[in-house]
């Protein structure tokens, strides 16, 4: 609104009385938008909070309907006790035939259970062990090998070299990728993206499952399974040797167990 210049007496009261009748009709105007304004945003401030609720509502409706929840350690510490025989109680195996699975993260240790169930992944040991399993033991069991720490091994000096190329730098010549890209710096892996633990992994096992990969083995259809295979057929048996001695020794430099995996 704009003010005209005082004129004489009449116009200024004539001009006071519009001026009066002006801002009451404002005043008025801005109280009647006021509930309009706040009832159209009640609706859009329900929507915001809906939107906020909407995700992990979804998350936990998903879960009740499938009966699983996340993995129990507590329940996983007997279901696992079959798994002692050839993993080891605590997941450090004593024989380098079987993997190490402490540590591992319960998400990977889950997938790979429900692949052998299915036989989305060829092991005669395994298939056996997996079947009886529900979904939610396979999450128990694999919390429950989460939670514990994987022992260090030594690496072979003599092929740390080629080793350690492989794992941190890869060979662009060969075209084979970084270990640790996928892996981690420390080998621990990427328990979001289910990339596996590698760290003090038995050599002897991580050898033997690069050569079967190298072959053409795969541990599934999905997109994940096929990753390794055409990494591996890449590698010759020095690379393969190298690497998974490599693996083998690649642990905290102070020597102590690695730490339990974290989601």
């Amino acid at each position: 609104m704009s003010f005209r210049p005082a004129g004489s007496r009449p116009a200024v009261l004539g001009y006071a009385i519009a001026l009066v009748f002006a801002l009451s009709a404002s005043v008025a105007a801005a109280q009647d938008a006021k509930p309009a304004a706040a009832t159209s945003a009640q609706p859009a401030a329900a929507a915001s909070a809906a939107a906020t609720a909407e995700k992990p509502a979804a998350a936990a409706a998903e879960a009740a309907h499938s009966g699983v929840k996340l993995g129990d350690a507590t329940a996983g510490q007997g279901k696992a006790a079959a798994c002692g025989a050839c993993h080891g109680m605590d997941g450090n195996s004593s024989d380098a035939q079987y993997p190490k699975l402490a540590g591992q993260s319960e998400q990977y240790i889950a997938q790979q259970l429900s692949n052998f169930k299915s036989g989305k992944r060829q092991n005669p040991i395994m298939m056996g062990m997996a079947a009886a399993l529900s979904e939610q033991d396979m999450h128990d069991i694999g919390a429950y090998f989460a939670g514990k720490s994987a022992l260090p091994g030594v690496a072979d000096q003599a092929l740390v070299q080629r080793g350690e190329q492989l794992y941190r730098q890869g060979d662009a010549a060969k075209g084979v990728p970084a270990c640790m890209a996928c892996h981690s710096i420390d080998g621990r892996g990427n328990p979001g993206a289910m990339y596996p633990q590698l760290t003090s992994q038995h050599a002897q096992y991580i050898q033997a499952t690069l050569k079967a990969m190298h072959d053409g083995t795969s541990w599934g259809d999905d997109a994940h399974a096929k990753i390794m295979p055409s990494i591996a057929q890449k590698l010759d048996e020095k690379d393969i040797a190298a690497l998974a001695s490599y693996v083998e020794g690649l642990h905290a430099a102070d020597g102590a167990a690695s730490k339990p995996a974290t989601p």
